[in-house]
């Protein structure tokens, strides 16, 4: 676990640091709040590539962070993906709403060569960051890093993978 006195910025949550799936989401959510509505054919195919969605709204229930960060605009396409029985059924039930999902569903079809196109190399550059986090945090574990140093590491990595996503 990560240590209090590490460096890391007050916005990203301790376990982003020790966790791949947690890094993850976070940059799901860094994505999203860099203005993911300009370019939501790369941030739906980013949460499809990812598989996140349900962490995401999991975690957002818990923290109480409502419905931006549940419902992304964008948890409509992975209804579809998953199933729109299971997530009406569940808690993300709460969080969704009919011109949410019809929305999303309609940008989806209307787009889905473009945002089906991107998945692919998503899913690529989703496992080379997982090499490299894993990479860190071996470094780390083995002592050649101590927190703080990981620390910075792991937020270049979030960096260098925001800024992939759109080249």
């Amino acid at each position: 676990m990560t240590e209090p006195n590490a460096t890391q910025p007050a916005d990203f949550p301790v376990e982003m640091y020790d966790d791949y799936r947690a890094f993850l989401r976070q940059g799901v959510r860094e994505y999203y709040e860099r203005g993911w509505k300009a370019r939501k054919g790369n941030f739906i195919a980013l949460v499809l590539a990812s598989g996140q969605i349900a962490g995401l709204a999991t975690d957002s229930i818990k923290d109480g962070s409502g419905f931006k960060k549940a419902a992304f605009g964008a948890a409509g396409v992975v209804a579809l993906r998953l199933g729109i029985k299971y997530f009406l059924a569940g808690p993300l039930g709460l969080v969704l709403t009919a011109a949410m999902v019809a929305s999303a569903v309609g940008f989806f079809i209307k787009n889905q060569k473009d945002i089906s196109a991107k998945v692919g190399p998503y899913r690529d550059l989703i496992e080379q960051t997982r090499l490299r986090f894993e990479e860190t945090q071996g470094g780390y574990r083995g002592g050649k890093y101590d927190s703080a140093s990981r620390n910075l590491m792991v937020d270049g990595l979030l960096k260098h993978f925001l800024d992939e996503l759109d080249q």
